[in-house]
């Protein structure tokens, strides 16, 4: 793969390439949002119920949600192999243990079956989602890495939206076909990503971090183009940037055990770590799983909804929230990621008062109806700023904010936050729902109101700025804390001073390389 005499990647360089490891972490995204949704559908299948004995609220919340705990504990096991074995064969390991799962999922005839099969699966999602986004932020080019991650979760949309579609479509299929068929659909994801991760490029951070300075060369050159050659100013300024920064790392990065005794003598980096698995914290908290995983069960019991207009609507539902997500494309770098996630945070806090307060009049007998259409139509709202807003900036942020020693551990450490958050959104759920009707998405509200200043005050922008960057303000200010008030740290464009360092660095480079090819004159 990484001889220099032959032609990797099957003579593809640059953007084709950087374009095919993008089609490689979307389709694992994709999965990752077909299996986020395909159960909201399944839940209320007749023939699935029956199979799995009519199961109780409770049941079917710990039926759906155990997902989420074996999403956790891949996630967590990324620490312990994750950056040994690299992004690639983590990857792949990632995709065979969940393809397993899919399999052990279609063929369940109980509940403990299903169980098992849905934790299976979950580990091998929690490994792919810890490693996608940092495979993909470490490949690709600053201008261009928050625009692909969150395209990735855009895709993840696309999945949600596909397996809407799926489920309501087999649902006037009769038998375990309904519900067996969307299940088994996942196979088709792990296919394509089997054919893909296999010849792709590692990451050259990681490379050149774990000593494989010509490979690591050789990858930047290739990522970016055939015009590049490993002799380039440009290529050699960005293998010195990368390893100066494994060298200071290496030089201050604690252990675990003194991270977790807060002995590491650098607060910024347990800040950083805990911002990073705040934003995936946070993600779940502002009430989306409340709807991805139930949105059918909800519009049933909290609107009043027949079984078939419930799948209908989740599913037009699904194709919205699709279509106002690419909006967070077009803002992920304009806006920051700051700012997206103040404004997402005060849009869904509203949507969910909304929410709350037209759901408590649907018992109305005059306009109980008019409420109920009311509240599906904030539902709807909410999916806008969610898709818009924290789709993919969570997803993102943890693989920006940590430096590149702790950037896997901070990438698990985010993903593990996400899946037990969304583990105890998504037991609660069916259960909330029926013993609290509509005061239950109260609590949604109030947690989206509280995020709204934890942005402002802690969370610095990471957009438009090589990932060395953040490395550097860190280090600058070990104790940096509240960041509302530094204009480096909140500004959406790259501070002007690292730029001109950049450019100081690479007159020197230029200097020293004009230099030693002087040649000597005669005597």
């Amino acid at each position: 793969m990484y001889e220099r005499d032959g032609r990797p990647y099957f003579g593809m360089t640059g953007t084709m390439l950087n374009v095919w490891v993008t089609v490689a972490c979307t389709t694992a995204m994709t999965l990752f949002g077909y299996d986020q949704g395909v159960f909201g559908g399944i839940i209320v299948t007749p023939s699935f119920l029956q199979t799995m004995g009519n199961p109780n609220p409770n049941l079917q919340g710990t039926i759906v949600s155990l997902y989420d705990i074996g999403c956790f504990f891949g996630a967590i096991s990324t620490f312990a192999f994750g950056e040994r074995l690299g992004r690639k064969k983590t990857f792949l390991i990632g995709v065979t243990i969940m393809s397993i799962g899919a399999i052990l999922q279609t063929c369940a005839f109980s509940v403990a079956q299903m169980i098992v099969a849905r934790l299976i699966t979950g580990i091998g999602n929690g490994i792919n989602t810890a490693t996608a986004p940092v495979w993909q932020s470490e490949t690709s080019k600053p201008t261009w890495r928050g625009k692909l991650v969150v395209f990735e979760m855009i895709m993840n949309i696309a999945g949600f939206s596909l397996s809407n579609w799926m489920t309501y479509g087999f649902s006037f299929a009769s038998g375990s076909i309904a519900w067996r068929f969307p299940i088994a659909f996942q196979l088709v994801f792990s296919v394509i990503l089997f054919v893909t991760v296999p010849w792709l490029p590692e990451s050259p951070r990681w490379l050149l971090a774990h000593g494989y300075n010509e490979e690591g060369l050789d990858i930047l050159v290739a990522l970016e183009g055939a015009h590049a050659t490993p002799k380039d100013d440009l290529i050699l300024n960005q293998r010195d940037v990368i390893l100066e920064a494994v060298r200071i790392e290496r030089e201050t990065a604690p252990t675990w055990h003194d991270i977790v005794k807060g002995r590491t003598g650098d607060t910024g980096m347990i800040q950083r770590l805990l911002l990073g698995a705040g934003t995936q914290w946070m993600q779940q908290l502002v009430g989306i799983n409340v709807t991805s995983y139930y949105l059918p069960l909800v519009l049933q019991n909290s609107v009043g909804l027949s079984n078939n207009l419930a799948r209908l609507l989740a599913a037009c539902n699904s194709v919205s929230y699709l279509v106002f997500s690419f909006a967070g494309l077009l803002l992920i770098e304009r806006a920051g990621r700051r700012k997206l996630m103040i404004w997402g945070a005060a849009g869904q806090c509203v949507c969910y008062i909304f929410i709350s307060g037209l759901l408590s009049q649907t018992n109305n007998a005059t306009h109980g109806v008019q409420f109920g259409a009311g509240a599906t139509a904030f539902f709807f709202l909410y999916y806008v700023f969610f898709g818009i807003c924290w789709q993919g900036v969570p997803w993102l942020y943890p693989t920006e904010i940590n430096s590149l020693s702790m950037r896997t551990k901070g990438a698990a450490l985010g993903t593990a936050s996400n899946w037990i958050s969304n583990y105890i959104v998504v037991q609660i759920t069916p259960t909330g729902i029926a013993n609290l009707g509509w005061r239950f998405y109260i609590i949604w509200a109030v947690f989206n109101a509280i995020f709204v200043p934890v942005v402002w005050f802690f969370y610095p922008e990471t957009a438009n700025r090589p990932l060395e960057d953040i490395d550097k303000l860190y280090r600058e200010d070990k104790s940096m804390v509240f960041v509302f008030r530094n204009k480096e740290a909140t500004s959406v464009n790259r501070p002007q001073r690292f730029v001109d360092e950049d450019e100081q660095r690479l007159q020197i480079l230029l200097r020293t390389v004009h230099e030693d090819n002087i040649e000597p004159e005669p005597k």
